[in-house]
This record gives C-alpha cells, structure tokens and sequence, in this order.
C-alpha cells in the first residue's frame, strides 16, 4: 500500500508542476493565404489549450491525497469531489480565460 500511495504522491506532484513549467506563448494564429483558402496555425502549449481540464484535475487530485490521509477510502472519494469543485470554482469565477483576439484585414 505505501508502493501505490507514493507513486500516486509523486504523480501529483508532477502534475502539479506541468502548469508551472509551462511556457508562455503567444496566443496569436498566424493565417496564410493559400489558393484562396485560410489556414489558420495555432502556436499555444499543452496547458494553454487544456488549461481548464488541468486546473481541475490537480484540484481533484489534491483533494484526493488530503482525503485519502485524512479518511481512507471514502474520505479520498469526497476530497476528489471537493478538490475538483474547487479547481472548477477558481478556473471557471475566481480567474477565468481572457479572449484576445488578432485583428486581420483582408484586401
């Protein structure tokens, strides 16, 4: 049992590290005209793109390590709700995305 919990600890911490060692990018598509089609090419990183499935996984994770030490079994099962409910309350009211949109003009 001490095998399975700490490898699962070190997979939380890990997965709590991918968001800080993600790089910044620049959230612009580059478009280019190709026959008379746009393709568009998106430059952003993993957590750019999943930045909202991320955020509530290491809250659910987190809540289940907390959980799980503090009541076992069912304790980790409602500490990853808990946890989860609350990586959902902080990505989606407490910092949500900011849209920035590319001003393109066509000739």
């Amino acid at each position: 049992m001490k095998k399975y919990l700490a490898a699962f600890v070190m997979m939380a911490m890990m997965a709590v590290m991918v968001p800080l060692m993600a790089t910044e990018a620049s959230a612009q598509t580059y478009r280019t005209r190709t026959s008379e089609r746009y393709y568009e090419q998106d430059d952003r990183n993993i957590y750019d793109k999943h930045r909202n499935i991320i955020n509530i996984g290491i809250g659910a994770g987190a809540g289940a390590i907390i959980g799980g030490l503090l009541g076992g079994k069912k304790g980790a099962a409602w500490g990853a709700l808990a946890g989860g409910g609350a990586g959902a309350a902080y990505t989606y009211k407490i910092n949500p995305k900011t849209k920035r949109y590319e001003r393109v003009y066509y000739r």
